[in-house]
């Protein structure tokens, strides 16, 4: 094990890199389109009652300022197989969504089929942190595909979760 100190954006970046964590595309229909961003930041269990999480989104995205008009948000928790849809749907160049199966809830959350889990939410609340906002959502509806493992990032890499540990 290493240690040193923190000496710019590309030590903390590596550092922060190590701790393997899931994968969410945050969407909805803005307008007319499909709108969806991609973060590593997702967290479950901010809360149970009422039933909240949260993710950590760039100040400088330009697709957060159109998904926070949305009444809700489809929070879709990418699953093993989905390493082309997620780096897909994270591009920032092309149709995100061309060939990616999803569904639309009537308040307008899209979902991405297939995930290992999908969330519909209502955004809470927005709190800067840094070059980040930290935004809290409340879970609204619930959708487990108990048949899918969620697909992990780690060391700037996607992942595949190993065996159970004793």
């Amino acid at each position: 094990m290493s240690q040193s100190a923190v000496d710019g954006t590309a030590s903390i970046k590596q550092a922060f890199a190590q701790f393997p964590s899931g994968v969410a595309a945050f969407s909805a229909m803005v307008g007319f389109a499909p709108e969806v961003l991609v973060a590593s930041s997702f967290t479950v269990g901010v809360s149970l009652e009422p039933p909240l999480v949260m993710f950590a989104v760039q100040n400088s995205s330009t697709t957060w300022p159109k998904l926070r008009r949305a009444p809700r948000l489809g929070v879709s928790v990418l699953a093993e197989g989905q390493e082309a849809a997620c780096l897909q749907l994270s591009s920032r160049s092309g149709e995100r969504f061309a060939g990616i199966a999803s569904s639309t809830s009537d308040a307008g959350a899209v979902l991405i089929d297939g995930a290992a889990l999908s969330l519909e939410c209502e955004i809470v609340s927005e709190t800067p942190a840094g070059d980040h906002t930290i935004v809290v959502l409340e879970v609204k509806s619930t959708q487990i595909n108990h048949g899918a493992t969620p697909l992990i990032y780690h060391g700037a890499s996607f992942r595949r979760l190993g065996g159970v540990a004793a």
